[in-house]
């Protein structure tokens, strides 16, 4: 059965990009375009990872990772970050919500399909 991913970006452009690098690799995507969306998509979906953007309206990443991961039904999800915000404190902050992977944007296909691969 195939692995799902859940694309959660507020950036159509952005949210194609992922979605394109990780086409053909076998996963089940589906998408949602804001923290709350995503919350939704994770209780009904079940994904086996996340590649989530962090800067959002209503709530943003590091607000999703946080409660995703302090809930014993999801925490086990694996996040991958997927940002512009490329200074190191946010990396710590990412990794201390709860993040499995920190990358940041522009990001290379091949590393971000790589590093999904990895984790699934």
């Amino acid at each position: 059965m195939a692995k799902k991913v859940l694309v959660v970006d507020d950036s159509p452009t952005e949210l194609r990009l992922v979605t394109s690098a990780l086409n053909g690799k076998g996963y089940n995507i589906i998408t949602a375009s804001d923290g709350v969306e995503a919350i939704q998509k994770v209780m009904k979906e079940r994904p086996d990872l996340i590649v989530l953007d962090v800067v959002m309206p209503v709530k943003d990443g590091f607000q999703v990772c946080r409660e995703l991961k302090k809930s014993p039904d999801t925490k086990e999800i694996k996040i991958v970050m997927l940002t512009s915000k490329n200074q190191e404190t946010d990396r710590f902050w990412g990794m201390k919500q709860g993040a499995d992977v920190y990358i940041t944007k522009p990001f290379k296909e091949k590393e971000l399909a790589d590093c999904v691969a990895g984790l699934i």
